[in-house]
């Protein structure tokens, strides 16, 4: 089977399409070419002058639950330096990348598609650092996992900015990397090379590149948590556990107080190309660990009709709506990303107060939920790089 080729592995294959000077190799363990070398091994290999990497969130080895990372340190595979940037923002994230003596920054990370995953804003708060010490930064495109023809949920109001969203894009917003970079550096004005990936369409299914999966953090194991995770990662603003600590994270939410009209009254919704199973489980860790919880596993049926944002919003509404009196919304300061009072976390993953306003007045917010649409409709004449 062909499969797409990854800017990566069209770098390792041709180190002229950057231009020289030290690079810093921002990666994580889905940093691979498709054979599964790492993307570091593999350009040095190619004489690409590599001096030192750079771990977001989890870590370069990926051994870290969300809101950690790991030590700076040294790589045992290639020796280098790794230096953390997780935490680290303006001038301390100046301070970080300066220190390494890099003249460019170089992003081999893969994404998951989803506004709040942390990946997006790292690129995007080092493309910032790049600007401004005067470096290059180039981006090893790789394919959207859930393709990208299809964007949903609210473009994110600037009240409402944090680490899991510094820029007016929709919660499934439908580009990679590289078109995200391309849309940053509209305000950043970073120097900006994009080495795209050959033989990606925006209608392909992850199956359909050929690329290995490599799980991009613990608790996203596989291309169906992908898919679930635009809506049901809003449940990590809530009391209820959204699955994680269990084998199915995302795919899994309840709560110990949940009843059985959970799974009975959200398939009635007949929500598309989804259906619900009634189910128990028993988080190792994070919320609710050790104890039994009551709730529901989403079994998507038809990827191409599921809509993963207007499934999200109508499980919170229905939850909120059997359970009231149980249902509570966490801080924004538990996270990590945020330590201002009074700010909700749902908030900054939905991208503004709308969401929590309507649940809390007990209203139905599925009306947030407009039909989900090409990116070419948000980005307003934005460049998009693959047909």
């Amino acid at each position: 089977m062909s499969h797409v080729r990854t800017g990566a592995e069209r770098l390792a294959g041709d180190p002229d399409l950057l231009r020289g000077g030290r690079i810093g190799l921002v990666t994580n363990p889905t940093g691979v070419l498709p054979d599964l070398t790492p993307t570091a091994t593999a350009l040095l290999a190619a004489g690409v002058p590599l001096t030192t990497l750079f771990g977001p969130e989890h870590g370069i080895r990926g051994t870290a639950q969300a809101g950690f990372s790991e030590d700076s340190g040294q790589d045992p595979a290639t020796g280098l330096p790794v230096l953390n940037t997780y935490g680290r923002h303006g001038a301390a994230l100046d301070a970080l990348v300066a220190s390494s003596g890099v003249d460019t920054l170089v992003f081999d990370i893969a994404d998951v598609g989803t506004r709040f995953y942390t990946f997006v804003w790292t690129m995007h708060d080092l493309m910032a650092s790049a600007a401004r010490l005067g470096l290059r930064f180039a981006v090893l495109d790789r394919p959207n996992p859930l393709g990208g023809t299809r964007a949903e949920g609210p473009l994110l109001d600037p009240s409402c900015a944090s680490f899991v969203g510094r820029a007016a894009i929709p919660i499934r917003h439908g580009l990679t990397m590289g078109e995200l970079a391309l849309l940053f550096n509209e305000s950043i004005g970073a120097d900006l090379t994009v080495i795209t990936a050959e033989g990606w369409r925006r209608r392909m299914r992850f199956a359909a590149t050929g690329l290995p999966w490599i799980m991009p953090s613990v608790n996203m194991p596989t291309p169906e948590t992908a898919l679930a995770y635009p809506g049901t990662g809003l449940f990590e603003g809530t009391t209820a556990s959204e699955g994680r600590g269990t084998t199915r994270p995302f795919e899994l939410v309840g709560a110990p107080w949940l009843d059985g009209r959970f799974a009975v009254e959200l398939n009635r919704l007949g929500l598309p190309g989804v259906r619900f199973r009634d189910t128990w489980f028993t988080p190792a860790y994070d919320k609710h660990a050790g104890t039994a919880v009551h709730g529901v596993q989403l079994h998507v049926h038809d990827p191409e009709a599921f809509r993963p944002v207007l499934t999200g919003v109508s499980m919170l509404h229905l939850f909120r709506s059997q359970h009231p009196g149980e249902f509570v919304w966490t801080a924004a300061d538990l996270t990590g990303t945020d330590t201002r009072s009074g700010r909700h976390f749902v908030d900054l993953l939905w991208g503004s107060t709308s969401l929590r306003d309507r649940l809390d007045a007990g209203e139905d917010p599925r009306d947030l939920c407009p039909s989900p649409c090409h990116p070419e409709s948000w980005l307003n004449g934005g460049k998009l790089l693959y047909p």
